[in-house]
C-alpha cells in the first residue's frame, strides 16, 4: 500500500486502473519480457556488478542535479521509491544493455553492411499544415520564390517547436521514414521542395538540406543493437505465448 496526497492506494487499485485503461496486458508483457531476459542472462552468465550500478547511479544523479544524499533521498521519496528498488531498476536496465551486447554485439557490423542503405541520413526540414489546399498553395509559393521554405514553416507549421526552428526536423535515417516518403526524400536534390505528402500529422512539405552517407557511428550501432535485441525478445515472447496456447488446447 502507498499513501499519496493523504490517500491510500493498494495494488488492487493499480491493477483495476490498468485494466480499465486497457494497459494491463502491456504491463504483463513487460513483466514476461523481464523474466525471459533474467533467464537467458543466467544461462549466459551475464551479470551486472555493484560498481557498474554505482557508476550508473552517479551519472543519473549528475544529470538530474542531485548533488548530495539528502537531495537524492528526497527525489526517491517523491517518486515513491526506496534506494533498493531504485538500484534494482538500474540493475535491470544495465542487464538489458549487456544482454544485447552479449547476444548481438558480434552481428552489428554484418547487419550494417547488409542494410547500409537504411542508415543513409538526410538533414531534413519539415512543414506540416492541417489542410491540403494550404499545403498546395505554400508549395507553389515556395516554388515561385514568393516565400522561402523557412519563412513558411515559421509562419504556418502546426508544431510550435518546429515553427521556432523554421521547420528544422533534424537528421533522419531512411528507416525512420515511411517507405514512400523515404523514396521521395532520398531521390530529391538538396534544397528541392518535396510535397504535398499526407501524413497522420496533416499535409507536409519537406526539404533536404544535405545527405549524409551511412556510417557505423556509436548511435547507429546502438540502434542496430536495440533492433536486433527487440526482434529476438519479441520472438521469444511469441514462442512462449504460442506454446502456452497449444498446451491449453491439448
Amino acid at each position: 500500500m502507498v499513501r499519496l496526497a493523504g490517500l491510500s492506494i493498494n495494488s488492487e487499485d493499480v491493477v483495476s486502473y490498468l485494466r480499465k485503461e486497457v494497459e494491463l496486458k502491456g504491463v504483463y508483457e513487460k513483466i514476461l519480457a523481464r523474466q525471459i531476459i533474467d533467464r537467458v542472462a543466467k544461462e549466459r552468465e551475464v551479470i551486472v556488478t555493484s560498481d557498474e550500478i554505482q557508476a550508473e547511479a552517479d551519472q543519473f544523479r549528475y544529470q538530474h542535479k542531485l548533488e548530495n544524499a539528502a537531495q537524492t533521498f528526497d527525489w526517491l521519496e517523491d517518486q515513491l521509491l526506496t534506494p533498493d528498488v531504485w538500484e534494482s531498476g538500474i540493475q535491470e536496465r544495465l542487464l538489458i544493455k549487456k544482454m544485447a551486447e552479449s547476444l548481438f554485439g558480434q552481428q552489428v557490423e554484418t547487419y550494417f553492411v547488409q542494410n547500409k542503405i537504411q542508415y543513409e541520413q538526410a538533414v531534413l526540414y519539415r512543414l506540416v499544415v492541417p489542410y491540403q489546399p494550404l499545403a498546395q498553395e505554400l508549395f507553389y509559393q515556395v516554388e515561385e520564390q514568393e516565400i522561402s521554405f523557412f519563412e513558411a514553416a515559421h509562419l504556418y507549421d502546426v508544431d510550435e517547436q518546429r515553427r521556432l526552428a523554421c521547420g528544422f526536423e533534424g537528421k533522419l535515417s531512411r528507416w525512420q521514414l515511411r517507405p514512400d516518403t523515404a523514396a521521395r526524400v532520398f531521390g530529391a536534390m538538396p534544397r528541392e521542395v518535396i510535397g504535398v505528402i499526407q501524413s497522420e500529422a496533416g499535409f507536409e512539405l519537406l526539404m533536404v538540406e544535405e545527405f549524409i552517407d551511412a556510417r557505423l557511428t556509436a548511435e547507429t550501432r546502438q540502434n542496430i543493437l536495440d533492433h536486433l535485441f527487440n526482434e529476438w525478445l519479441n520472438s521469444e515472447m511469441n514462442y512462449l505465448v504460442h506454446s502456452a496456447t497449444v498446451s491449453s488446447t491439448t
